[in-house]
């Protein structure tokens, strides 16, 4: 009996082992990227946003808002029933030949959640571009049929690739790697160049931005490093680089970029330091109560479109993943609701270009 339970308990331990094993190696893996180090790591220590070591948000931002903990939530929605967070056909879409596009406009394309490609002043910028992966494994976050219709093949040369942090579904190692020769410049916050060394890119390439740092180029073309309020990681380290909102002002117009973010005091203060905004994309979709403070909410959707007083709202976040527990086509009907707060909301479908010259 004694020895039965010995071998139960070498058993268990074996398993465990295996287990764990398994973990470290599957956490290897060259896509979660690298955590910062050496002269990037003494940057971050210096930022005003790094404290009790992590990336802290402006204000107070409880991550979990639910009754559960973060694993429980996730693990029950990997679990539960996910159909009605999917559509039953295909999500219509055209195919754009990028390559081809008129250079004399200024034009976004949309590619399904928070990948789109900008057009402005002749200048090609591509924003957290997702064609592979959106998790560490995809079975977890399969894209709607019909929006996988675009590949880093089909990106023209790029002038400047944005990323705004370094979640999977803004930051695809597959996609960064196939677009490598494609792009001339990086411009990431402060913490996420880590990652583009670790996959080859060259040091020259990446401009790494705190909040309220601006880099300015050739052409009166300058892109303003802003806060958002969010959180970084993909490992099981968090917060260890910055997750941000752009704006990029040309001579022609100007454009704000909110990444992932949830409502908050950064919004009135980015149109107080920049205003007449043209436009604003801002997230629309993966929000919860469980995690309210992340995300926006639809609630306070309109709230932020008014405090950054841009004159054009177009929404992201949606139409390709289901990394929430609301159907796919609930932040379609939030559109129409910011329609009724008289805001001006251009809405678009995937591949169809937008011009952004309209008045």
């Amino acid at each position: 009996m004694k020895r039965n339970k010995y071998m139960f308990a070498f058993i268990i331990l074996a398993i465990l082992t295996c287990i764990f094993i398994s973990a470290v190696i599957f956490l290897q893996q060259k896509s979660f990227g690298k955590l910062p180090s050496g002269e990037r790591l003494d940057r971050i220590i210096q930022s005003p946003n790094y404290k009790d070591g992590q990336f802290q948000n402006l204000q107070p931002t409880e991550l979990m808002t639910g009754q559960k903990s973060r694993w429980q939530t996730l693990w029950e929605f990997i679990t539960t029933d996910r159909s009605n967070l999917y559509p039953t056909k295909a999500i219509t879409s055209i195919k754009t030949d990028l390559k081809k596009l008129s250079a004399d406009k200024n034009l976004m394309v949309w590619f399904g959640h928070s990948s789109y490609l900008l057009q402005l002043d002749n200048k090609k910028i591509l924003v957290d571009p997702v064609f592979d992966a959106a998790s560490p494994v995809s079975f977890i976050n399969k894209a709607f049929i019909g929006t996988e219709i675009y590949n880093a093949d089909d990106m023209p040369n790029i002038d400047y690739l944005i990323i705004t942090h370094d979640h999977w579904d803004h930051l695809d190692y597959q996609t960064i790697k196939a677009l490598q020769h494609k792009v001339k410049k990086v411009v990431c916050p402060l913490g996420v160049g880590e990652h583009f060394e670790y996959w080859g890119y060259a040091k020259e390439q990446l401009i790494e931005l705190d909040w309220n740092e601006e880099a300015s180029f050739e052409d009166k073309f300058t892109i303003y490093c802003l806060p958002a309020r969010h959180f970084s990681g993909r490992g099981l380290t968090a917060n260890q680089s910055l997750w941000a909102s752009f704006l990029l002002k040309t001579p022609s117009l100007s454009l704000f970029i909110g990444g992932d973010s949830g409502y908050g005091i950064h919004f009135e203060q980015i149109s107080t330091q920049h205003p007449n905004i043209d436009w604003a994309i801002l997230e629309n979709g993966q929000y919860s109560n469980d995690w309210k403070y992340i995300h926006t909410m639809p609630n306070e959707l309109a709230k932020a479109a008014k405090d950054l007083k841009a004159k054009h709202i177009i929404t992201v976040h949606h139409s390709k993943y289901a990394l929430s527990n609301h159907t796919w086509d609930e932040p379609l009907f939030n559109e129409i609701k910011l329609k009724q707060e008289l805001l001006d909301i251009v809405t678009t479908i995937i591949g169809k270009p937008v011009d952004l010259d309209r008045n």
